[in-house]
């Protein structure tokens, strides 16, 4: 990357009191990225489909969940 860069870092818009609320209200935490990464090895059969389904009831994941974007 050329130029200078500056992290700004989140504002919550009010909806956490902690940076580790704010991460997993805008599903950006550890959890949720392990997840993705899951969801897309499974996507390409390189791991079973169960394998994301466990990881969902192990990290305590509501796939029914509002989009956090449009909340």
């Amino acid at each position: 990357m050329s130029g200078r860069f500056t992290a700004l870092g989140t504002d919550g818009f009010g909806r956490s009191d902690t940076r580790v609320a704010l991460r997993a209200f805008f599903e950006v935490d550890r959890h949720h990225i392990a997840l993705t990464a899951l969801h897309s090895l499974a996507r390409d059969k390189a791991i079973p489909e169960k394998t994301v389904t466990e990881a969902i009831r192990k990290y305590d994941i509501g796939p029914e969940k509002l989009d956090p974007m449009f909340v």
